[in-house]
């Protein structure tokens, strides 16, 4: 364990209509509530821990979660992930999914928060089966500073590579570096301060749920920017610029519900953490 300063590993299966946990390990830094079960379709829900409080000058985090056939699992933190000044090292989390056919796995994220002098890499690698699905989401966004700066961080680089049987099909990058960057500018974050980015991967999702989608937030367009995608696997993506974590949550939350009741006949939990 020297050179992390928490690893997690948990592997789900379906047993008997229910996902439990076939294997579950933690150290460090790192911890993993008992899983909870919002109703009765046998979904697992687990609640990642950070003991520490946030990530710090150095801080490496590993995490490995693979799922079982027909195994269903929401991943969640408990809270947001804070990312605190990181004058020699940056902080680093290295995630590495693994997902059977026919497996079900929501990773839902609290905001990302950079503040001030922080750098953070992070790198998420799913491997897929055909026949899985897989749907993401995350929120970056500056934390407090003494200056009352909107962007005083100094590089937040986020990583997604996504792999169908063996074969790279999705490759998202994305890097915010204020030091070099006029964030305020076209391409970066066009004069807005948070970014929130959903992906879901997996047979069902085709055109008509893209439009569902892109109808769905035509409501919601005031104070903040909105982007859909369809990727060029079965998937689509998207993105939000906006002024508040809670705009976000509001236009990830509609995407959710749709996507849930359209793929699997069912709504969200609600997750619950205060």
């Amino acid at each position: 364990m020297k050179d992390w300063t928490g690893i997690l590993r948990l592997e789900a299966e379906e047993r008997n209509g229910k996902t439990v946990a076939k294997n579950v390990y933690f150290q460090g830094a790192y911890k993993v509530m008992r899983p909870v079960y919002h109703d009765q379709s046998g979904q697992a829900c687990y609640y990642i821990l950070n003991p520490g409080g946030g990530y710090l000058d150095g801080d490496r985090y590993q995490m490995k979660i693979s799922l079982e056939e027909q195994a269903r699992l929401t991943l969640t933190t408990q809270s947001a992930t804070k990312i605190y000044k990181t004058p020699n090292q940056p902080a680093y989390q290295e995630t590495e999914i693994s997902l059977k056919k026919g497996s079900f796995l929501e990773y839902i994220t609290d905001p990302l928060i950079g503040y001030k002098n922080a750098r953070y890499l992070q790198k998420t690698v799913v491997k897929m089966e055909q026949g899985a699905t897989f749907l993401y989401s995350d929120i970056i966004t500056s934390g407090w500073s003494p200056e009352g700066e909107q962007f005083s961080y100094d590089r937040l680089q986020l990583i997604n590579e996504i792999y169908m049987d063996n074969e790279l099909v999705v490759f998202d990058h994305i890097k915010l570096n204020p030091a070099n960057h006029h964030m305020a500018s076209i391409g970066y974050m066009e004069g807005y301060s948070h970014l929130g980015s959903m992906m879901v991967i997996g047979e069902q999702v085709d055109t008509d749920l893209l439009d569902q989608l892109y109808h769905a937030v035509q409501e919601h367009h005031d104070g903040c920017k909105i982007g859909l995608s369809l990727l060029p696997v079965s998937g689509l993506i998207v993105r939000v610029l906006a002024n508040s974590t809670q705009t976000i949550e509001k236009i990830h939350s509609l995407c959710h519900h749709i996507i849930r009741r359209e793929l699997f006949h069912t709504t969200p939990s609600f997750l619950r953490k205060y």
